[in-house]
């Protein structure tokens, strides 16, 4: 199939495209670069073992799409959206313009084209609270930031969209935590500036580029008073896109599924679990909570293995190892063209 990935230069939208083109795809990307850099798509391509196309630009312009679009389109993953939920809400209409936006301009075009079926990269934010663990997909939906608000608009725009039109398909994956990165150390998580995500900081705090971890409370009711996440192999993650693709190319209508390990793990868990796989301390401080932060949260991933065959395979071990695999042999390629933010 002919694929067009927005945000492919991303962190698992460059994993993705590894594996749609190990699985025989042609694959087109629209990226325009605000968070990830075209670099990356050389590495891709060398990981993947063919070629892919890139048009550098936004998903609402209508020029870039139709230059995406104009070698013919048969499916469409769209991971393209700002992603950070504190400056989402301080700057909550430019992540409605972009996310949603962006998604309304991208369905245009897919129409325009003839192109029916979509995978859409969503959020287990869209959950907010919860009120049981582990989390299955027909929880209640409650957002509680501009972020999550637009994640859960998106969704309800590719719901009615197929409900519209029959022919139509499309999967929703609300991730958990996507972490490690390729065990070639070629392409991994590549955060500008102070990272949004658990994993970077810690690989950040191992190679001495910061002085310490922040862990945000040590007094929520968990194993060891930190909180619990789900953490997910960003290899496995890009697998299940895959599946999902080959599902939509199978059914009609439009199915949600969570994408998570199901196994509940501490922050402290986490710092200790790569301590051991890498052999590097990390330096940590308790500090206050974080308003908004949830004490547990991980997944039922039993509805994504029933309906894709798809299960996790990578341990926290690895997620580890790999991580800091990226970084120790050179990886970052913020750190390699001496741009990091301070």
């Amino acid at each position: 199939m002919n694929i067009l990935v927005t945000g492919g230069a991303g962190y698992i939208g460059s994993h993705t495209c590894v594996a749609l083109l190990h699985a025989g795809h042609a694959v087109t990307v629209i990226d325009n670069l605000c968070n990830s850099r075209a670099e990356v798509l050389d590495r891709v391509q060398a990981l993947g073992g063919r070629t892919l196309r890139f048009v550098q630009g936004d998903i609402r312009d209508r020029d870039a799409l139709a230059r995406a679009f104009e070698d013919g389109i048969d499916a469409v993953i769209h991971f393209a959206a700002l992603k950070a939920v504190g400056e989402s809400c301080a700057q909550p209409l430019r992540y409605f313009d972009n996310n949603i936006g962006g998604t309304i301009a991208l369905m245009q075009a897919m129409e325009a084209a003839g192109a029916q079926q979509l995978v859409f990269s969503s959020s287990a934010t869209v959950y907010g609270q919860p009120d049981r663990v582990p989390v299955k997909e027909d929880a209640p939906l409650r957002v509680t930031n501009p972020y999550g608000r637009t994640k859960l608009v998106m969704e309800q725009l590719i719901g009615d969209w197929c409900a519209a039109n029959p022919q139509a398909s499309a999967v929703l994956l609300r991730y958990f935590n996507p972490v490690g990165a390729h065990p070639s150390g070629l392409i991994g998580e590549d955060p500008r500036g102070e990272p949004n995500n658990l994993m970077p900081y810690i690989v950040q705090v191992a190679s001495g580029q910061r002085p310490q971890l922040r862990i945000f409370g040590n007094d929520y009711p968990t194993v060891d008073g930190t909180g619990v996440r789900d953490y997910l192999h960003v290899v496995d993650l890009a697998d299940a896109h895959v599946k999902a693709l080959d599902y939509a190319n199978a059914h009609t209508g439009c199915e949600t599924l969570n994408l998570g390990t199901g196994k509940p793990c501490s922050v402290l868990e986490l710092v200790h679990a790569f301590e051991q796989a890498t052999g590097q301390p990390i330096p940590h401080e308790i500090v206050a909570r974080r308003p908004g932060d949830v004490a547990e949260y991980w997944a039922d991933p039993a509805r994504a293995n029933a309906l894709l065959g798809w299960t996790a395979q990578r341990d926290l071990t690895q997620m580890c190892a790999d991580a800091w695999h990226w970084w120790s042999q050179g990886g970052g390629l913020a750190k390699n063209n001496k741009e990091q933010d301070s």
